[in-house]
């Protein structure tokens, strides 16, 4: 059966696309839409609903990134001491983060699996500290530590796996009607840079993201709750992150929320030539810019201060 997809871009133009199979059969641009595809459109240029009362829906969130590991990619062994992390939140809320996600579990790729009594021992007590102050997201494949986190104070689940990798994640986050991010990746970390071949990987992710979203419907998640993000990194090559960011417009198609983590990737390192990632944020700030401008609603970034003004002076140029 043939599927359409309406990609939203700049300057109030729409790019229909239809395939039936692996390969379009239809591709064009049009600022005027087809009867036909009317319902498609508006679905896409929804503005989605808020994802937690008291947080901003007029412009794009700042999640701030707390790894409390010894081992990702980008900051491990920074934040491993709770007293740390907890500076280290609200170092970031001070300058402007919106939303703490906060993971005892490295997923760079390669990356070993961890007891979740080991993930729970790590994020608990930053959890409690910081889900005083702000929204704070558990980022976590595993049902068993998005139950502790979300009793110690967290508000959001981020997971990796897009709720596969644990059979039990579904029920805990449906018994708590609270927000989830629906990730896309194939594999697990330590295997998904075997799992990259796609026919078109924007259509594909999105394809596999919709299964996810329909399975999340399925088991009793309200699809107001539902955020998804393409998984910048996850099982894909450097050249298809690209596409992925250059066609974001696609995914304003579910009418939901989406999230783009593109921080400090090694896509980043490979265009931008900084192989060390912390010397990365001046091209993570790009994606970002690039993302927000094509309708993200969540950047997850490890720079906070750097991408707030960044943002902020887009807004101003941008009248917004």
């Amino acid at each position: 059966m043939a599927r359409r997809y309406v990609e939203t871009l700049p300057g109030g133009r729409f790019r229909l696309i239809e395939r039936n199979g692996g390969v379009p059969v239809l591709d064009r641009v049009v600022t005027e839409l087809p009867d036909a595809w009317a319902d498609l459109a508006a679905v896409a240029a929804r503005r989605p609903s808020p994802i937690l009362p008291g947080l901003p829906d007029d412009r794009p969130l700042v999640m701030g990134v707390i790894n409390v590991t010894p081992d990702s990619f980008s900051d491990g062994g920074d934040r491993l001491r709770p007293e740390d992390a907890v500076a280290a939140g609200e170092a970031m809320l001070a300058a402007g983060a919106d939303i703490l996600d906060i993971g005892g579990e490295s997923t760079r790729p390669g990356a070993s699996r961890i007891p979740p009594a080991e993930e729970i021992a790590r994020i608990v007590p930053v959890v409690a500290a910081l889900g005083r102050l702000a929204p704070v997201s558990v980022d976590t494949r595993n049902a068993a530590t998005m139950q502790a986190a979300l009793a110690a104070g967290a508000r959001i689940v981020n997971d990796v796996s897009g709720l596969v990798h644990d059979p039990a994640a579904t029920s805990v986050v449906a018994d708590a009607g609270c927000p989830v991010v629906l990730m896309h990746m194939r594999g697990t970390p330590a295997t998904m840079h075997a799992h990259a071949g796609y026919d078109d990987v924007v259509l594909d992710v999105y394809d596999e993201l919709a299964e996810r979203v329909a399975r999340a419907e399925a088991a009793g998640i309200a699809r107001g709750r539902i955020i998804v993000d393409p998984g910048i990194g996850f099982a894909k090559t450097g050249a298809q992150n690209l596409d992925l960011l250059r066609r974001l417009g696609v995914f304003r198609g579910f009418g939901l929320p989406v999230l783009v983590g593109a921080s400090r990737k090694r896509f980043i390192g490979h265009y931008g030539g900084a192989a060390e990632p912390k010397r990365r944020m001046p091209g993570s700030l790009a994606a970002a810019l690039w993302a927000a401008i094509n309708g993200a609603s969540i950047l997850r970034v490890h720079d906070v201060a750097e991408t707030v003004q960044a943002l902020l002076v887009w807004r101003a140029i941008a009248g917004r």
